[in-house]
């Protein structure tokens, strides 16, 4: 188990809320736990996938009566994660430490949100998703062989875009990055209006200059505003670190025009652009991100960036830095 208290504490999207049906339970993992989610009429539940009987795993397991069925012995646990029936002594009560580990659980956003511990804040905030002007896409989730906050910086990170996404999202000929400024409280960083030239700013082929304004919600939570005139482009992100290095990056997009552009258009365009990342974030040395700053060099357009790392190291984040 990757042993955070500041990640243990924090929520995690870990499923498309609309994939979780009630047919069968699904493995999942999440700080190296491995988990079984699954859902019934009292909703979704997320649990340690572990029968405490001998040990298998219930995610092989079945649905029977709203009650998720061990496959090894049969025993049923109900909403509550109590065993409630042993099909070998069905006149037996089960004992009273026959439950199921259970973990806190949301739906926001059309995710399944888990915590471990005691979150002192609820599911990242997202108001584009209840702004009925915003059409809502969803995205990913997209695997990184890397730790979260590298993932997370490179969210945040503008001056890439000529480079990494040449043609969409940037051009190495304007590369320039205007000046701008970085807010920094216990609740998070702004980063407001960084001005970007880009010649297909949102998937519709036509070039603009674009205002991004990020806000970093949770260590490995972030989003973005785009605007350009009227028209607002926006980005949530949330990374779970599913192990040491191995991270899932969940998106969402919401924009408040082009309405009428198919969906499957803007979840290709990101797939595109995710490709292009993947690798560079992969390849980053050191692996673990640097809270030191004089460990590398940073500029004007790396404000974000050295924001970030500093708030991390005054949250006392251990998971993927140095």
């Amino acid at each position: 188990m990757i042993d955070d208290p500041v990640l243990l504490n924090d929520w995690h999207a870990v499923a498309w809320a609309s994939e979780v049906k009630d047919t069968e339970p699904t493995a999942i993992r999440l700080l190296e736990n491995d988990l079984v989610l699954w859902r019934n009429r009292d909703g979704v539940h997320v649990w340690r996938d572990l029968c405490v009987h001998r040990g298998s795993r219930l995610s092989a397991g079945h649905l029977t009566n709203s009650r998720l069925a061990c496959p090894y012995h049969g025993w049923e646990y109900d909403s509550a994660g109590r065993c409630v029936r042993i099909p070998a002594h069905p006149d037996q009560p089960p004992p009273a430490r026959a439950r199921a580990a259970v973990y806190a659980v949301e739906e926001k956003y059309n995710l399944v949100w888990v915590c471990f511990g005691n979150s002192e804040q609820g599911v990242p905030a997202f108001p584009e998703w209840d702004d009925r002007s915003f059409e809502k896409i969803t995205v990913g989730p997209y695997r990184y062989r890397a730790h979260g906050p590298r993932v997370i910086e490179n969210f945040l990170d503008v001056a890439h875009f000529p480079f990494v996404h040449a043609g969409y999202l940037g051009d190495p000929s304007q590369a320039q990055i205007g000046d701008y400024e970085v807010e920094v409280s216990d609740c998070g960083i702004i980063a407001k209006d960084i001005p970007v030239w880009q010649p297909d700013p949102d998937g519709t082929g036509q070039p603009a200059k674009v205002f991004y304004t990020f806000k970093v919600l949770r260590p490995l939570t972030a989003s973005f505003m785009k605007v350009q005139g009227p028209n607002r482009f926006s980005m949530f992100a949330s990374v779970a670190p599913v192990g040491e290095r191995e991270s899932l990056a969940w998106l969402i997009i919401a924009l408040n025009y082009a309405h009428d552009a198919p969906s499957e258009e803007l979840r290709r365009f990101q797939d595109i652009i995710t490709r292009q990342d993947i690798p560079v974030v992969e390849s980053q040395r050191p692996e673990l991100l640097p809270l030191d700053l004089p460990a590398e060099l940073h500029l004007r357009s790396d404000r974000t960036a050295v924001a970030y790392r500093q708030w991390l190291k005054k949250l006392g984040l251990r998971y993927g830095t140095a």
